[in-house]
């Protein structure tokens, strides 16, 4: 074959559906922990120049925002390679794979490692779902914030004596104590906060976030559909296997039937 023909052939034993949903689960893990890891380190900083000046009042949600910054980088690592190891198992149980390297015998090891992905598959989604919906918080919280300050700075409001009685409780979302000081912002104080780079950024940076986490959900999604088919292909591969191994065993005891019956005709001639 020539180079061109011999590129087809390759580029057919790729398990293109693998492959978007490993691409799909890279970009989604990546948005949300660097995306992630940003916003809540602006988060802290908001809070500490604006909503809680004593640092021991929120010394215990510093540590839990690093803990879950620690936990970003376990993240990232461990799909990292997660995401690398279903991208093989697509390449190995592809059917294209197997007619460009021949027939290929599976095994009851094999038949269980792609079962076992199937269910850390299922897990990790259902876990992701809830990653989603607790990324999705903090953008709520920001959100009421924003339009909080959108409501100053309508004409009905700028301006007018009624702007200082608008105010943001933030203690009121259980992050600081209550006995937190100052813990409310009013007025043109917050109008101020919600024009810091700091604010802009962390709410922008948390919705990337939760769209970084939804994706991530899609792409196990993803990945659940192509385990569960490669899973049905290798059973279905093991029976086509028995069946042939059966057929072959049978043929040959025939012709060894065969073999001995000329022999024994021989014999009487």
């Amino acid at each position: 074959m020539g180079c061109f023909e011999c590129c087809i052939k390759c580029l057919g034993g790729v398990p293109y559906a693998s492959l978007v949903a490993t691409i799909l689960c890279f970009s989604g893990v990546a948005l949300f922990c660097g995306c992630g890891h940003v916003a809540l380190a602006g988060t802290v900083a908001i809070l500490e120049q604006h909503f809680s000046t004593n640092a021991s009042d929120h010394a215990l949600l510093s540590e839990v925002i690093q803990l879950m910054q620690y936990v970003i980088y376990g993240i990232a690592s461990f799909f990292f390679l997660y995401g690398i190891i279903l991208l093989a198992e697509g390449f190995y149980t592809t059917s294209a794979v197997k007619e460009l390297h021949g027939e290929f015998k599976t095994t009851a090891c094999g038949r269980c490692i792609s079962g076992m992905f199937v269910f850390l598959t299922y897990v990790l989604g259902v876990a992701w779902l809830g990653v989603f919906g607790f990324s999705a918080v903090p953008v709520f919280m920001f959100y009421n914030i924003w339009s909080t300050c959108e409501v100053i700075k309508s004409p009905q409001t700028n301006g007018t004596a009624g702007v200082e009685q608008i105010c943001v409780d933030i203690r009121q979302y259980g992050i600081i104590p209550w006995n937190a000081f100052p813990g409310k912002i009013c007025g043109s104080a917050l109008e101020n906060i919600c024009n810091t780079n700091e604010f802009y950024m962390s709410y922008h940076l948390f919705i990337v976030a939760c769209a970084g986490a939804g994706a991530t959900v899609i792409a196990l999604i993803h990945f659940l559909m192509i385990l569960s088919s490669n899973w049905a292909y290798l059973k279905d591969a093991s029976k086509m296997q028995a069946y042939q191994d059966i057929k072959a065993k049978e043929e040959q005891e025939l012709q060894d039937i065969q073999s001995r019956s000329k022999e024994q005709l021989n014999s009487y001639t």
